[in-house]
């Protein structure tokens, strides 16, 4: 119930338009009552052969209810409509805001078709939080209301048989059906998820499913899934059927009472027969508001489960917050790393742990050590995708924690090895790092580079995730992007690691040249032309075990010197 409260709450700013929305769904409602009405009015003074100016109202009024039903079946199909697009926008602004400042770190648990189904599926289900769910009993209420004045004019007794037939078809069916009902939307919702991960995992894994022999597995755990998922559609469409099914016997049952109630007031002229067919016929076409609560009451489940996966991801705090009063960037860009320890959640072994250094400003410093030493780690804790559980980061002597955290990374060009490319052209991928980037400057840092061949091509598809481009390609494309940036401070993660020694050799130069002035730290495990760094810290097992020079780490023939010595031997 909390979680359906919340979600109704989200529906708040729009309750008017709601609420007008309702009306007009009840005078659809009401139009096909007063057609009935007045078609069983107009048939039976007819059969008594009346002049025909006595029929003129009845026709008129056929004629007007006719008209007035389809064009306010329009107008609340227009109404419900936009309401309900209007709140999905909501919804989806909203669900984006509360997301993003919990990435990277605190999605990092949740599978990519997890997260997409969310964003998209579970968001666009809860449009049934106002037509499916609050809209009908809303409607069915007011039907309700207009019923017991109608035949109370006539019948009291009446007017209580069809209260309590419209209260059997609203409430007693309903709860009957969700309660045969129950776990079935919510399994449905779980099967769909389960659907969408496998589906989105062969596609994205297909050539690795097909090198291991694993596509006709994954085939059969997807034909499982749908069978399981059909057979729980199958039963919730039976549930339906039944619900319509008591719906017409609550009908039948509230026409029955009419006319035992009634009859004898026929009889004795209190109430003529022309009258007593109208009101049947009236009672029958007010039914017509109770057959979407099944629905409703259905969609509450499948809606709440929706919330709760929602719920369960805006609902995590933040791990990196904006500081209320941010500072400015600092003019000068010395790094400072004091004492840091950071321990990833669900690890027992930190990932780092008192580490301290410093890079002066404009000086080149490498962080190597072998793999699972923590060296990512610094990257991501100096762009604030997490935060250290110890120590700190300065830049400039102004702690990082006291900056905005947009303005910080837009000051610090990272280089990554795990490149990202959208699924968009060449150019957009680059105008990622500068918008407002001219066809030439996306050229010269396309030479840069070195993607002269992609020049002409500035306007190709990338493929989805960069797939029509080689892993070198995707790499220098994030080096490109690093050029156009321009920021003062460079963090480089394994920024060659998937490029041939000459072109590695050809970019480390071109990151020589575009470098100068500017702070750098390169995170790498090649030890290639180490002597181009001022400054070398070596890490293992999160702890910093040596730090200097090239060739004062190599005279000290420490781990660092074991490491040189090992790949340049393979190597040779």
């Amino acid at each position: 119930m909390k979680t359906f409260l919340r979600l109704v709450g989200l529906t708040r700013p729009f309750a008017w338009w709601m609420a007008l929305a309702a009306l007009i769904g009840f005078a659809t409602i009401g139009s096909g009552i007063g057609l009935l009405m007045a078609s069983a009015w107009l048939i039976t003074t007819a059969a008594l052969m009346p002049a025909l100016s006595a029929l003129q109202i009845g026709i008129t009024g056929v004629r007007f209810f006719g008209i007035s039903r389809g064009v306010i079946r329009y107008a609340e199909r227009l109404m419900s409509h936009n309401t309900t697009f209007r709140i999905l926008t909501r919804l989806r602004v909203w669900f984006y805001d509360a997301i993003e400042p919990l990435a990277p770190a605190r999605l990092a648990a949740y599978k990519s078709a997890d997260l997409l189904k969310r964003i998209v599926d579970d968001i666009q289900s809860l449009e049934n939080i106002y037509a499916r769910v609050l809209s009908p009993p809303v409607t069915a209420a007011l039907v309700t209301l207009l019923m017991w004045f109608i035949v109370g004019h006539w019948s009291t007794a009446a007017a209580e048989g069809v209260l309590t037939s419209q209260l059997v078809a609203g409430i007693a069916v309903p709860m009957l059906t969700a309660r045969l009902a129950k776990g079935t939307a919510r399994s449905i919702g779980t099967l769909q998820a389960e659907q969408q991960l496998l589906a989105v995992d062969m596609v994205q894994g297909m050539s690795e499913l097909r090198v291991f022999g694993m596509v006709g597995d994954y085939t059969e755990r997807l034909r499982e899934a749908e069978a399981k998922k059909l057979a729980l559609q199958k039963k919730a469409s039976l549930i339906e059927g039944l619900h319509e099914s008591l719906t017409g016997l609550a009908m039948n049952g509230a026409v029955i009472w009419i006319l035992y109630s009634m009859l004898p007031l026929a009889r004795s002229g209190a109430v003529n027969g022309v009258t007593l067919a109208s009101v049947v016929f009236g009672v029958m076409a007010s039914f017509e508001a109770f057959l979407p609560l099944t629905g409703s009451v259905q969609n509450i489940e499948a809606d709440v489960r929706a919330g709760e996966r929602l719920f369960e991801i805006i609902d995590a705090k933040p791990e990196v917050t904006a500081p209320e009063k941010p500072e400015p960037f600092p003019t000068s860009t010395a790094i400072e790393v004091n004492n840091l320890a950071f321990t990833y959640p669900g690890s027992n072994r930190p990932a780092l742990d008192g580490v301290s250094f410093s890079v002066p400003q404009g000086s080149r410093t490498a962080i190597v050590g072998p793999s699972g030493a923590g060296k990512s780690t610094i990257a991501s804790l100096m762009v604030r995708f997490w935060n250290p559980a110890q120590g700190t980061i300065s830049i400039g002597g102004q702690r990082i924690d006291r900056l905005d955290p947009e303005a910080l990374r837009r000051n610090i060009a990272v280089v990554s090895q795990k490149t990202y490319l959208f699924g968009q052209s060449i150019r957009e991928n680059l105008l990622l790092a500068a918008p407002a980037a001219t066809d030439k400057q996306l050229r010269q840092a396309l030479t840069m580079a070195g993607l002269d061949t992609l020049q002409s091509r500035l306007d190709d598809w990338a493929g989805q995730h960069g797939m029509n481009l080689s892993g070198g390609e995707r790499q220098r494309l994030a080096i490109a992007r690093m050029i156009l940036q321009d920021a003062p401070v460079i963090l480089l993660d394994e920024a060659t690691a998937n490029l041939d020694a000459v072109t590695e050799e050809a970019l480390l130069d071109t990151l020589d040249r575009t470098s100068q002035g500017r702070t750098v730290m390169a995170i790498t495990h090649r030890l290639h032309h180490m002597e181009r760094y001022d400054e070398i810290v070596v890490l293992y097992e999160g702890k910093i075990i040596e730090q200097g020079r090239h060739e004062a780490l190599l005279q000290r023939d420490g781990f660092y010197a074991g490491m040189w010595r090992l790949q340049h031997q393979q190597e040779a």
